[in-house]
């Protein structure tokens, strides 16, 4: 039997009661719900922030770097004080000020492939804000091997994109990308540069889709990709249906068990 809301609870999350999509059938399930981030930079932090506002019941967060100068340009989870800091318990301390009702559960490890299976699959949702392509493909393997939506995205510069992926019901990751791009082919962060503002808006979009797919709402983002340039401010969405012949998801997988894959070498610095 599922409890009704608390007074405090009806208070806090009232302009998300009132909307005839939520209500307080759909707060609830907010509540119970569990959402793991992947880490907790530039992506991570407003989709941690928004997701710890927005009252989903537990809140993982895995990363096993600490906080530096460079990363509060635009990693708001993060402050001065928190520099040298491991960015995990930063980022509880942060998410839990905003929403004590939250639990958070800090994970100060990288994910690899000896831990993302037992990690994930405790999650209804994952939401992958890393800075390199090696750990964006173990999300997706892991996620789709356990059956869970994943939500993934990647920034550079002025440019973002987003990529949601439903296992069964659309193309992973693998049906865009066969496999990471080698290393140096793609500048990092370091070396490109990044627009703060840039990752506040996927990071936030990235919390908007989980919280869609937690509540069944909205348009079915299964295979979607959304393009965002900064500097047109222009967005841009298309639908990539499954392949056949993807390794991981295709008819006739030949990838079964999560493995290495590539050199974490890409987008270093989200």
């Amino acid at each position: 039997m599922k409890l009704p809301l608390t007074e405090e609870e009806i208070r806090r999350y009232a302009r998300h009661i009132v909307l005839p999509e939520v209500g307080g059938v759909g707060q609830r399930k907010l509540l119970a719900a569990k959402s793991l981030i992947v880490g907790a930079g530039g992506l991570g932090s407003p989709a941690a922030l928004y997701l710890a506002a927005a009252g989903i019941g537990t809140i993982g967060m895995i990363d096993p770097d600490a906080v530096d100068l460079s990363n509060l340009q635009r990693q708001i989870l993060h402050s001065m004080k928190d520099l040298d800091r491991p960015k995990v318990f930063s980022a509880q301390e942060r998410m839990a000020a905003i929403n004590p009702g939250v639990k958070v559960v800090p994970y100060h490890a990288k994910l690899s492939t000896e831990n993302a299976l037992e990690i994930l699959r405790e999650y209804d949702v994952v939401l992958d804000g890393s800075d390199n392509f090696p750990t964006k493909f173990l999300v997706n393997d892991a996620c789709v091997m356990l059956g869970i939506p994943a939500v993934i995205a990647g920034i550079l510069r002025f440019d973002g994109q987003l990529y949601t992926i439903i296992p069964k019901k659309g193309a992973c990751y693998r049906c865009l990308f066969r496999q990471p791009p080698p290393p140096g082919l793609i500048p990092s962060c370091q070396e490109a540069g990044i627009l703060g503002a840039v990752a506040g808006v996927l990071g936030s979009l990235q919390a908007l889709q989980a919280i869609k797919i937690l509540l069944g709402i909205g348009e079915p983002p299964a295979g979607q990709v959304l393009f965002f340039d900064a500097l047109p401010g222009e967005f841009k969405t298309i639908r990539v249906g499954r392949d056949p012949a993807c390794a991981l998801c295709g008819d006739t997988p030949t990838i079964t068990e999560l493995r290495e894959e590539g050199e974490v070498c890409a987008l270093t610095g989200h």
